[in-house]
């Protein structure tokens, strides 16, 4: 049959190789069953062994899904809370693996069986296959299990909603993911960040930055426990149109709510500042952030040597580098989100791919990345105008 196929050929499933009892079966993740594992692994092999249910010759023994779960619902079963994990864990473990194989129609039967014989693990199952059809982009099959799971009176928690939200904004079309905000809105959940992150990503993708910034205005920027990220992302829909009156006009207001800008809010501010060439707004944002003791990373060096050479003023970019601790270690610590709106400058790129090409143990610096990126500019130069 093919689940006794799907366990004999998949090795991510050593939950049903029997070479031992102390192996046999991955033990829970609750600490206070892991005493109680041993009997019930023992209880469940000679179980199997009645029932015939063992397959395969010397040690390499396996047992099919069905007599797994026939097994596992008998009533006489010991230690109900420790069968209740091993099961959950068997079934989103074939559940993964048969999503990974593009058998979508054997989940639905794995929840079938389940909801048949094991009525109180229901409410644990409906949201691992949920997350199964979800992550492997099946929407319709994803939003089906949802009704089925609603049709019969079980409640969707907060992390179902969030999961549900974030698979429309990776595979969906913005409409269809705006439908599942405002359903998860409805529900009065609050939206976690992974799926604040989404959407913003489906939304920057799109070049949609004024629906962007509707939305975050929705969700509302006071709160705290998500940090700068609403306040970042809503700078970043207006740098990306290189809106800067506006753009500045909400960094004031949000020092005013009370939020500290951040390595993000300031390389986004730099960004938008270095492409228009604003120089003066450039250096008072780097020293402000002097100010606010953040340190500079490899996206704000880069501001400043773009905008300084695309105005072919390298002889000058010394006065900006004093103010700089230089002989730092390159690092990025701006929130990728950037990247995806307003690119990497060519000298973030560079430096990059420069530091992935050289792979020796020795320590870059920042001042030792610039000289390197000037010679091969000026080198390029000397190309250009030799032809």
């Amino acid at each position: 049959m093919e689940t006794q196929w799907l366990v004999m050929t998949t090795p991510p499933l050593p939950l049903f190789r029997r070479t031992s009892a102390k192996s046999g079966l991955s033990s829970s993740s609750s600490p206070n069953s892991n005493n109680n594992l041993p009997l019930a692994r023992r209880q469940i092999i000679r179980q199997w062994k009645r029932d015939g249910s063992i397959l395969g010759v010397g040690r390499n023994n396996f047992v099919d899904f069905d007599s797994l779960l026939q097994t596992l619902a008998s009533k006489t079963m010991p230690q109900p809370h420790v069968v209740h994990h091993l099961l959950l864990q068997v079934v989103s473990r074939f559940m993964d693996a048969y999503g990974k194989m593009g058998h979508f129609h054997k989940v639905h039967e794995i929840l079938d069986q389940v909801t048949l014989h094991r009525v109180n693990l229901s409410p644990e199952v409906y949201p691992v296959a949920i997350s199964c059809f979800g992550k492997h982009g099946r929407l319709y099959l994803m939003e089906n299990t949802l009704k089925e799971m609603v049709s019969r009176g079980l409640p969707v928690d907060s992390a179902t909603g969030n999961a549900f939200l974030r698979y429309y904004s990776i595979f969906g079309s913005l409409s269809e993911m705006e439908i599942a905000y405002a359903r998860l809105k409805r529900s009065r959940h609050l939206i976690e960040e992974e799926g604040i992150r989404a959407m913003s990503s489906a939304y920057i993708k799109e070049g949609k930055f004024y629906r962007l910034g509707e939305f975050l205005n929705d969700l509302g920027l006071g709160r705290r426990n998500l940090g700068n990220l609403l306040w970042n992302l809503l700078l970043l829909s207006y740098a990306a149109n290189f809106k800067m009156k506006t753009m500045q006009r909400l960094f004031l207001k949000m020092m005013d709510s009370g939020f500290r800008p951040d390595l993000t809010t300031f390389n986004i501010r730099a960004l938008a500042f270095s492409r228009m060439s604003m120089f003066w707004d450039l250096h008072l944002s780097l020293e402000h952030m002097k100010h606010e003791s953040v340190v500079p990373d490899l996206v704000t060096y880069g501001c400043v040597v773009d905008a300084y050479l695309d105005r072919r003023l390298a002889r000058n970019l010394d006065f900006a580098l004093n103010h700089m601790n230089a002989d730092d270690s390159p690092l990025v610590l701006t929130d990728p989100l950037v990247f995806e709106a307003l690119g990497k400058g060519d000298f973030h790129s560079s430096s990059e791919a420069f530091l992935q090409f050289k792979r020796q143990k020795k320590k870059w610096t920042y001042r030792q990345l610039i000289a390197v990126y000037l010679k091969k500019q000026f080198r390029r130069n000397q190309i250009f105008w030799n032809y």
